[in-house]
């Protein structure tokens, strides 16, 4: 017969929010378990431990399993080891802390196995979320149902637990890892708190929409370019949503210079979570639209491909070590089925070579690091700001939604595909053109 389990889960490193969600799906995949109800993410300040952590993301969840509670621990054990949980020191940070809270009304206590668990009546980022789904559920030792010990709690009053709770000995999943008083829920829309971010060209076009759309889902980001007056504007307005900003230039054509970049981008932070590959070569307009076939060739082989090639590697082998992470890379929808002209012969072979190289990177950086291609179709940046009437003309008749997209469209595509919304998609090309289709 079926039990009714409470779990806590909490996280403070990396792509928080993915670590919870990827515990959930593991435990949704276990034979003879339910994940029937899951509490909204909470935020809290660690306390103890080494200085310098970030913030814990918690959450709690109700399970309906045929596992006994021994077994139950052990599985909790065993995915917190599978996403990177290291434990090197008391009150350390984690990728990923589950703790098992109730056991239907078992009460139970020996060294390596304590139901309840003998501290959740004091830890208010462990009572909030659990509110939310058990509200009514009693503890079986304190006689108080979780609405009552949270409104204790809150006021500092919890019940004192009898002394064999007290005093007994912490089951190995159950280090305190938040300030109880300091939770507050995540808002709606910035599912990218905590996370710190790249974006490569961001001083203009798509990329300077995917930089402030991912401060706008609440991401930390790194603006760059090659002018600093134009990068430090950008992160002007990021700053203005409210997350920390910096400025990196850095020259894309030099391969020393990329690999410099990356550097310092993961040194200025610490980590990195998110990294958009979105630079590129602009041969459409100013006087790089007269150069030689030969001369855009060479200037979109450079930062096209090299580049991203070069800083996907290495951005990614940092991700990968690091236990997480997401990079995006910058397609082409028609760079498989092809384009008449110059420009269709370089972009084909630019950004296909781009796109194929991404389902590769996937391959080998998973299943720690997401590796995705955005594949935009007629956007309006600067050249189709220009276009000629037959251009634009060619746009509508191409796409079915009749009309041009916009660097916003991207940007909004971008933001769902670095977030746990996204956390199985990896390998992929996303086409983001209104629907135009050619065979």
């Amino acid at each position: 017969m079926s039990a009714i389990a409470y779990i806590a889960l909490g996280s403070n490193l990396g792509h928080r929010q993915e670590f919870l969600c990827r515990a959930l799906q593991l435990l949704r995949e276990q034979p003879g378990m339910e994940v029937s109800q899951v509490s909204a993410s909470y935020e809290t300040e660690p306390v103890g431990g080494p200085p310098g952590q970030g913030p814990y993301l918690n959450a709690a969840a109700e399970l309906r399993t045929d596992l006994r509670p021994r077994e139950l621990l052990q599985l909790l054990l065993d995915i917190e080891q599978k996403l990177g949980r290291i434990r090197l020191q008391h009150f350390g940070p984690r990728t990923l802390d589950l703790d098992l809270l109730l056991y239907d009304n078992l009460v139970h206590n020996e060294e390596d196995l304590i139901i309840p668990h003998p501290r959740m009546h004091e830890r208010m980022f462990v009572l909030q979320p659990l509110l939310e789904i058990a509200p009514n559920v009693v503890h079986p030792v304190l006689g108080r149902s979780v609405l009552e010990l949270h409104n204790a709690c809150a006021a500092g009053a919890a019940a004192a637990p009898p002394a064999h709770v007290a005093h007994a000995s912490a089951p190995a999943s159950s280090e305190a890892h938040g300030e109880p008083l300091a939770g507050k829920i995540l808002a709606p829309g910035r599912e990218l708190g905590g996370l710190r971010a790249l974006v490569t060209g961001s001083t203009s076009g798509i990329g300077r929409a995917i930089a402030l759309e991912l401060a706008a889902a609440g991401a930390d980001v790194i603006v760059h370019g090659r002018r600093e007056d134009a990068a430090s504007a950008v992160a002007a307005q990021v700053r203005a949503a409210g997350v920390p900003a910096h400025v990196l230039c850095a020259d894309l054509r030099d391969i020393d210079a990329c690999r410099q970049l990356v550097q310092s981008a993961w040194a200025q932070w610490g980590r990195l979570d998110i990294w958009v590959n979105n630079a590129g070569a602009d041969t459409l307009t100013g006087a790089a639209a007269q150069w030689s076939f030969a001369r855009k060739w060479q200037e979109l082989q450079a930062i096209d491909v090299t580049a991203t090639m070069l800083m996907s590697r290495e951005v990614g082998a940092l991700m990968k070590e690091a236990g997480n992470g997401v990079i995006l890379n910058m397609g082409w929808d028609q760079a498989d089925t092809g384009m008449e002209g110059d420009s269709g012969q370089l972009f084909a072979a630019a950004k296909g070579a781009v796109m194929a190289f991404t389902r590769s990177l996937a391959l080998s950086l998973s299943p720690e690091v997401r590796v995705n291609c955005l594949a935009p179709g007629w956007i309006r940046t600067a050249w189709g700001e220009s276009a000629s009437e037959a251009w634009q003309e060619r746009v509508r008749r191409e796409t079915p939604l009749q009309r041009w997209g916009t660097p916003a469209d991207v940007a909004r595509c971008a933001r769902w595909l670095v977030a746990p919304a996204a956390s199985y998609i990896t390998g992929q090309e996303i086409r983001i053109n209104g629907g135009a289709v050619r065979g």
